[in-house]
């Protein structure tokens, strides 16, 4: 074989290593680029997208071993909490018991209603358990939406403080139009008890509620 044949050769197979070596790179920079699209990030849950109309929401600080229970009654209806996580209207998704058999680190009880019937509503904040022995601060929050597709609006929010074991506090009380609006001038802490009178309905006060 002559000298220039194998230089020819070996050019040839230079040339080809390197449209290859180009090709590859170009497919990893292809799978880098379309990687974010094919596997995005979870989102966090965000009320706006909930499925219920009345959201009500129990946040405190996450560094604290204490279980807060978080009571809802909804005009007419029975109070809804722990010991009875279901009523016509409302229903308590996620019950909080502080660092006991958590595994998200978040101390947060929400509950939601199906639709948004007129009267009074109460939110009430119990701290069943306090391993801390701190007083617990704890934020609510009360949004409305009026159909699934809507987004939630914030119409309450406040921070109250629990000290003993065993306390229960009226954190709103509050009045929803036939259109889901707040009744203004309605809304007051004027204590409630609902956890001792779970399973007791009341009347509907739609009526005062124009």
């Amino acid at each position: 074989m002559r000298e220039t044949d194998l230089f020819d050769d070996e050019s040839g197979a230079t040339v080809f290593r390197d449209v290859i070596m180009l090709a590859l790179a170009g497919f990893v920079m292809l799978v880098l680029l379309l990687l974010p699209h094919l596997n995005p990030r979870a989102k966090t849950e965000d009320t706006a997208r909930s499925p219920g109309n009345v959201i009500v929401e129990a946040r405190w600080p996450d560094d604290m071993d204490a279980d807060v229970d978080l009571w809802v009654q909804a005009p007419g209806d029975v109070p809804v909490g722990y010991s009875n996580a279901a009523g016509a209207v409302f229903n308590l998704l996620r019950d909080d018991l502080g660092r006991t058999a958590d595994l998200t680190g978040l101390n947060y009880e929400f509950s939601y209603s199906r639709g948004v019937p007129a009267g009074e509503y109460t939110v009430n904040a119990h701290l069943y358990r306090n391993h801390d022995k701190r007083t617990i601060p704890v934020t609510v929050v009360v949004s409305v939406k009026g159909g699934v597709n809507d987004a939630a609006k914030q119409i309450l929010a406040s921070k109250i403080e629990l000290a003993r074991d065993g306390e229960e506090r009226t954190v709103f009380r509050f009045k929803l139009d036939d259109h889901g609006k707040l009744v203004r001038g309605s809304v007051h802490d004027l204590p409630k008890p609902l956890r001792s009178a779970r399973g007791q309905p009341v009347p509907n006060t739609q009526g005062s509620a124009q």
